[in-house]
């Protein structure tokens, strides 16, 4: 059962109403928003025209639009040109089976060797960790005491994923091998 949302004002609602829209992938209607929020939907209407003609006087970066039934924020047009380099400029290929099997053996057993990470999959991965290196998801940990490079994630790669730290990250499944096994396997590879 959903709680009952109390009475808000004017100001209240306006600030939901944007945490709203700035989640909604398709434009909201007045309607949905207004059941969503137990108001009017006159009141919805007034609220959203006052934010629209706010942004537009203030000439924010973003505009508020009632289009296809609904409401959503766009990008204001006259800074198109700047999204569009922006989002073609940060546009990055998926990556490949080999890479994200590499980056979660660095992720689970940082900081950990090239070498190392080699082992548990059984093949190179030089070229594999060259381009997670270029893509900011792994960087240099240090050496070890014979001078090989130890490899972490980034905070990048903590970004991507949705974490605030490596404590976040789902625990391996329980029939894996621990990681006194893993060793064992690992050095058994290496002869």
């Amino acid at each position: 059962m959903q709680e009952a949302i109390p009475h808000i004002d004017d100001r209240e609602l306006a600030r939901a109403l944007e945490a709203i829209l700035m989640v909604v992938e398709h434009p909201a209607s007045t309607g949905d928003l207004a059941r969503a929020l137990e108001v009017s939907p006159q009141q919805i209407d007034a609220v959203l025209a006052g934010l629209k003609n706010e942004y537009d006087r203030d000439q924010r970066g973003f505009e508020l639009r009632d289009v296809g039934g609904g409401w959503r924020f766009y990008s204001r047009a006259q800074y198109d040109p700047f999204v569009s380099k922006f989002i073609v400029g940060n546009q990055s290929q998926k990556l490949t089976q080999a890479a994200l099997e590499t980056l979660a053996v660095i992720a689970y057993r940082q900081p950990v060797t090239r070498q190392k990470v080699s082992s548990i999959r059984g093949v190179n991965v030089d070229s594999v960790v060259r381009s997670l290196q270029a893509r900011g998801l792994i960087e240099s940990a240090g050496e070890t005491p014979s001078g090989a490079t130890l490899f972490q994630t980034t905070t990048e790669f903590l970004e991507r994923m949705g974490l605030r730290s490596l404590e976040e990250l789902s625990p391996l499944a329980p029939h894996l091998p621990d990681r006194d096994e893993l060793e064992d396997i690992a050095q058994t590879l290496e002869k």
